[in-house]
């Protein structure tokens, strides 16, 4: 019987992810929160470049955060489908305050 040992990368988590840190798929919905924001801020704040930059930034840095850490560790749209997926198959339950007697 022989014994081997297999030594495991210090950076096996790191597959898939963007700069170690989130997943391709965080990232894409972060991207895609953030581009229409930033098209609207910069298309419609009626102020001078940089109030405007300031204003943007405050906007978006919050925004592309949440989207790049979502929600208890999944994305936003799994926890969406989770979350929708809940709520249309729970079901209300009501006490009428009625009891059988044994």
């Amino acid at each position: 019987m022989s014994s081997e040992t297999y030594y495991i990368p210090a950076n096996f988590t790191d597959a898939g992810r963007v700069m170690g840190l989130f997943e391709l798929r965080n990232l894409i919905e972060a991207i895609l929160l953030t581009l229409p924001m930033l098209y609207l801020c910069l298309a419609f704040v009626p102020l001078a470049l940089t109030p405007k930059i300031i204003v943007t930034l405050t906007v978006l840095v919050p925004v592309g955060g949440f989207g790049l850490i979502g929600v208890n560790d999944d994305s936003l749209t799994r926890w969406l489908g989770v979350w929708w997926r809940w709520r249309k198959g729970r079901r209300i339950i009501t006490y009428r305050g009625e009891c059988k007697k044994t």
